[in-house]
């Protein structure tokens, strides 16, 4: 029979114990707030990866001439792309975004707001939207300036239209990957929050490299526990491999020094 102290750390991790749902409640309590997002991404991956797309893959074009943004939506929707066109920064801002992987087609200069303007806003607000910049009045300090803060192109007219087209996919690519990325990172923070403080103790040791009986020593308990609080984190996260812990610690963003554990 295993000692009183053993037998009441293992009833904190064992699966099915209601002591064990007593104190995930009460260490893990539910974020109201979370919630309904996590449940619109889960939602969304779940879409994803069944074929099911909500949307086309989709492209606002913002430029003050209604016949070039007409010229450029029909290119674009004869690829299978959405187009959506806006006068200016202004409309486009007051209108709702898709939720799609998308990019963004620029007029460099218009009333208003200019598309560079409007750039520099987005890089400030780390909107991480890519950003294909299109102009007739074009110069070498304007487009190394876009460049710069990370445009996908910088095309003067009059361009090809393949040229556009590469551009747009690249763009589009580019923020699906940005948001299938996200969507990881938010299912991984969801499991996150079912961990008692031990088992999130136990997964950023393992980061560490220590060995079970390591992180035995370091929180004051047995082995065979540690093995336990082990497996449950493992499960709970859905990890199946040392590689994948340390994955999940680098992209969760956790601290992994030697703290002092609850």
């Amino acid at each position: 029979m295993l000692p009183p102290a053993q037998r009441e750390e293992l009833s904190q991790s064992t699966p099915g114990r209601p002591s064990e749902l007593r104190q995930d409640v009460r260490r893990n309590p539910p974020n109201p707030t979370l919630r309904p997002v996590l449940n619109r991404i889960s939602d969304l991956v779940h879409q994803r990866r069944n074929g099911h797309a909500a949307i086309a893959d989709s492209v606002a074009i913002v430029d003050d001439d209604p016949d070039f943004r007409a010229s450029v939506a029909g290119l674009l929707r004869s690829v299978g792309l959405n187009a959506r066109s806006f006068a200016s920064v202004e409309e486009y801002l007051s209108s709702e975004p898709p939720d799609c992987p998308t990019c963004l087609v620029l007029d460099v200069r218009m009333p208003g707001k200019s598309g560079l303007d409007f750039q520099r806003d987005l890089v400030a607000a780390n909107a991480e939207l890519p950003v294909i910049f299109i102009t007739g009045h074009g110069d070498i300090p304007m487009s190394v300036q876009a460049m710069k803060r990370g445009a996908i192109e910088f095309l003067t007219k009059p361009f090809r239209d393949q040229d556009l087209i590469d551009a747009v996919k690249l763009g589009v690519a580019r923020d699906r990957a940005r948001r299938e990325d996200n969507e990881s990172v938010m299912e991984l923070r969801a499991r996150l929050q079912a961990l008692t403080p031990r088992e999130l103790g136990v997964l950023t040791a393992a980061a560490r490299g220590r060995l079970n009986k390591q992180i035995a020593a370091d929180m004051g308990i047995t082995e065979g526990t540690v093995k336990v609080h082990r497996a449950n984190m493992m499960r709970k996260m859905r990890l199946a491999s040392f590689a994948e812990v340390c994955r999940a610690v680098h992209r969760l963003k956790l601290p992994v020094e030697r703290r002092e554990l609850p």
